[in-house]
């Protein structure tokens, strides 16, 4: 399963940050990365579902 991680930026936009075939390396990568860019991240699969929000804000 492909793992699109995507953080928001100032404007609400979603951007894309990084592709992972790994649900849980993907989701402490964003949460990693939520942590240290104080961004909210999320976790969609291929289709575009949502899988997890992370604010560490």
């Amino acid at each position: 399963m492909k793992v699109n991680i995507e953080w928001q930026d100032q404007f609400g936009y979603w951007k894309h940050y990084q592709m992972m075939h790994h649900l849980q390396n993907a989701y402490k990568t964003a949460q990693f990365r939520s942590r240290t860019m104080k961004k909210r991240m999320r976790l969609t699969d291929e289709h575009g579902r949502l899988l997890d929000l992370i604010d560490e804000r």
